[in-house]
């Protein structure tokens, strides 16, 4: 069974809301046959490349709310992931624009560390002092070497502004042809959608419900077709 999470590096409740889902998977009794792929989706796409601003202030330009209304939703979330286990700095954090990001993350699926490149990417942005945005490329390619991926492809593909970049937006018009306009946005199977970070009993029961109907093999006749199996292969007799 295949799980797409629509997410950004940007988006707390993604933080969030990636944790409570591998709660559920973990508990999972069939976790080893799910196969978890992350997709792309920029909350601020239009946002320039070098447009770095403290979250206080992007919070209270785009959704016109007090500084105090703002620092008060930040230390709710800083409540929610502790909740989870997670670290976050609910002052002194700051924003910009992530593509950058999600092209380092098809890199890394494309060599099997999507997962790991991810979860670094979120620590960094919601729980380490130094910032994702403002110190240039050099402290993407740092972090993706923490997730096992070599500094010259990583460095190469931020040199290069259209690797990958059909990658990402793919994804983000799946997501639109899907019905998501926020993230998190979880598909299983390509049959069901959660929406947003939500508890982790919603994901078991979701994971559950998916698995329990995925369509049963069926079996073209074989018409006798020798086979190897348990006790070993059948060999020809002349």
């Amino acid at each position: 069974m295949r799980v797409e999470i629509w997410s950004d590096i940007a988006c707390p409740w993604c933080y969030v809301g990636k944790a409570r889902f591998e709660k559920a998977l973990a508990a999972f009794p069939h976790r080893e046959s799910v196969e978890v792929v992350h997709r792309s989706f920029e909350l601020d796409p239009g946002r320039a490349k070098g447009d770095v601003q403290p979250v206080i202030t992007m919070l209270t330009k785009k959704y016109g709310m007090s500084e105090a209304q703002a620092q008060a939703g930040e230390e709710n979330l800083g409540a929610q992931a502790a909740a989870e286990g997670l670290e976050y700095r609910t002052h002194g954090r700051d924003h910009g624009n992530t593509f950058d990001m999600h092209r380092l993350l098809h890199l890394a699926k494309a060599q099997g560390r999507q997962d790991e490149l991810i979860q670094i990417l979120y620590k960094a942005n919601f729980a380490e002092e130094r910032s994702v945005y403002a110190e240039g490329e050099e402290r993407l390619v740092e972090l993706a070497v923490a997730a096992g991926l070599d500094a010259d492809d990583a460095r190469k593909v931020l040199a290069d502004p259209t690797a990958y970049a059909d990658d990402v937006r793919a994804d983000e018009r799946e997501a639109a042809e899907l019905g998501a306009s926020g993230v998190p946005f979880f598909v299983l199977d390509r049959k069901y959608g959660v929406s947003g970070a939500q508890p982790a009993d919603v994901f078991t029961q979701a994971l559950t419900q998916a698995w329990g109907e995925r369509p049963p093999l069926k079996l073209i006749e074989d018409n006798g077709a020798e086979a190897c199996g348990p006790d070993g292969c059948a060999v020809p007799q002349h």
